[in-house]
């Protein structure tokens, strides 16, 4: 009889061992294929530009030694941490790693307890047997011929489930997840880039305010200044008062300019203050426009780098690696299932037998290969639906990348035309305040007509008012440059 168990049990050994080298051999199946990057048609530099001396370009600058401006920087930085969409991307950072540890989890087997489980089933005498005798016996009493206890169970216990991932499938699904988690770090960077310029665009349209509102005060003085010339004029009877109307009308027309900059100053300050988290209110500032230098030329680097560096492109390969797992995924489903089941604790028929060890101890374990036959085509779409999502996810890529390497060009070439307007810009603003003096020299001499005074201040005042505009055109435009380079998000 021992020997004859001794058998049995060395016979069990072996089926298990051998289920385990099953396990072990399949395991090293995967279905669907690795990710590869596919082929990109990339430039080796962007249109109209010189083969770049720096591969890199200023997309890979950190932000605080792009900006060197103090007030910039700590808007920035208030900006970056107190900002409610980045507080949300990192809240989107969290959930994603949570995703992440429920996809490692899945390699591991499912473990269910039962405290206590007390199971009380009833049967009557037409049934196929008889009552528990047991259970009766134990209370005494006869059993009846109706709704008898049939079958009493106190059971506490511990089932354990486990999937063999025999054709790649939790890897597979860690392979999206990971790629979805990594998404949310380069959504994170991609939200920091475009924070970091949007606060510099507007502080450099706040400081091109500040320059215009200057250029309106100064130009009303001289308005105030012309209109006493005249007004002596008139008494002298040199001139009419129509000369006098159309003098203060082109000084109210000076001086209603003033409060429209000043509302939009107050706006753009309570803007800023909005991306930085902030209540609105002034911002204390100390740099003038003329204060940044524009360099004659920015290096972009070279399109390659820029693919592996911006976020949104880097966030549109990861979703492509992604949906290529998820490929992997849907075809391990139409394959069979390995599954091992077990349970053991204690079971018994009577309460007070409940732990009675070794008496009650039970056990067993299961194991099963389910294949699916006919869901009525539901895996074979679910495949074939997960490649044509792949496909997608490539076109979405190289569409990211066409649209990253056309930004560049266009800020590229953005930037070089506004350095030719700004040039001639500054020589049509000598030429008005060249001609402003003169025409003042003129007018008190006589030789020159209030029409001509108000026409060469108006010159000056447009072409003034240009310059500012164009310098700060072209500061947002290196802005915009380093942010399509994908820099901002260093640090």
């Amino acid at each position: 009889m021992i020997k004859q168990r001794k058998k049995e049990m060395n016979k069990s050994t072996y089926i298990i061992l051998g289920v385990f080298a099953l396990i072990l051999t399949l395991n090293a199946c995967k279905v669907g294929k690795d990710y590869q990057r596919p082929h990109l048609e990339l430039p080796d530099k962007y249109r109209d530009e010189i083969d770049a001396a720096d591969s890199v370009g200023i997309g890979n600058i950190y932000w605080k030694d792009f900006f060197v401006d103090s007030t910039l920087q700590t808007i920035i930085d208030s900006a970056i941490v107190y900002n409610y969409d980045m507080r949300k991307a990192l809240k989107n950072i969290q959930i994603a790693d949570q995703q992440v540890m429920y996809a490692r989890a899945q390699f591991l087997p499912e473990i269910q307890g039962t405290v206590a489980s007390m199971n009380r089933q009833f049967r009557s005498r037409d049934f196929y047997t008889g009552a528990t005798a047991k259970w009766y016996e134990e209370k005494g009493r006869t059993p009846p011929e109706n709704m008898f206890m049939y079958t009493p169970q106190n059971i506490s216990g511990i089932t354990l489930s486990w999937e063999a991932d025999i054709w790649g499938k939790i890897r597979r699904q860690n392979e999206s997840a990971l790629a979805q988690y990594l998404q949310t770090y380069e959504a994170r960077k991609l939200l920091q880039t475009q924070l970091v310029a949007n606060v510099a665009e507007g502080y450099y349209n706040l400081l091109m305010l500040d320059a215009q509102l200057e250029v309106a005060r100064r130009n009303l003085q001289l308005t105030d200044s012309t209109l006493r010339i005249v007004r002596l004029q008139r008494d002298a009877g040199q001139v009419t008062s129509l000369a006098i109307q159309q003098t203060e009308s082109q000084r109210l027309a000076a001086q209603s300019l003033i409060p429209q900059l000043e509302r939009q100053v107050v706006i753009q300050e309570n803007g800023l203050r909005a991306l930085a988290g902030q209540l609105p209110d002034s911002i204390k500032r100390d740099a003038a426009l003329t204060d940044f230098l524009i360099e004659d030329s920015v290096t972009a680097g070279v399109p390659l780098y820029m693919v592996s560096h911006r976020p949104d492109v880097r966030a549109s390969e990861l979703a492509l690696r992604a949906a290529n797992a998820e490929v992997g995924v849907a075809q391990a489903y139409r394959y069979p299932t390995l599954t091992l089941d077990a349970t053991g604790g204690v079971n018994s028929m009577l309460p007070r037998n409940w732990v009675n060890i070794p008496g009650s101890l039970f056990g067993g374990i299961i194991g099963s290969l389910t294949q699916p036959i006919f869901q009525r085509r539901q895996l074979k779409t679910d495949f074939e639906v997960a490649k044509l999502e792949r496909d997608k996810a490539e076109l979405d890529f190289q569409q990211t990348v066409l649209d990253a390497i056309n930004e560049v060009t266009n800020t590229l070439i953005t930037i070089k035309k506004l350095q030719e307007e700004y040039d001639i810009a500054e020589r049509r603003v000598e030429v008005a305040q060249l001609g402003i003096r003169q025409a003042g020299l003129l007018f008190k001499s006589g030789l020159a007509t209030y029409l001509e005074v108000i026409t060469a201040q108006q010159n000056t005042i447009d072409s003034e008012l240009e310059l500012v505009s164009l310098r700060q055109q072209l500061l947002i435009a290196r802005v915009e440059l380093y942010r399509a380079l994908g820099g901002g998000w260093q640090g």
